[in-house]
């Protein structure tokens, strides 16, 4: 995956765990044969054609209030989840 493309990307959208659902629903599209890709370049791979078609505005996304919500609180949980004690036997 080129480095440029994530980096060119992910200043678009903002947030990188959105950037990745993104990319990987676009990608499943592109390798599962339901949708052409919207950019000519046979030698790249499906994610940097992805990628490219984000960069070049020939895609958009859109997010509900409610996934932006889930987002923000999975970051939180997760952030503040702690390991929990094993019992002792």
């Amino acid at each position: 995956m080129n480095a440029d493309l994530c980096n060119q990307a992910e200043e678009l959208v903002g947030n990188p765990n959105v950037l990745v659902n993104i990319i990987s629903t676009r990608v499943r599209q592109i390798n599962n044969g339901g949708a052409r890709p919207l950019v000519d370049s046979p030698l790249l791979g499906a994610a940097d054609l992805a990628l490219t078609e984000l960069v070049e505005g020939k895609m958009d996304y859109e997010l509900t209030d409610s996934i932006s919500n889930e987002i923000l609180t999975a970051k939180f949980i997760i952030k503040g989840k702690k390991k929990a004690k094993r019992a002792k036997k």
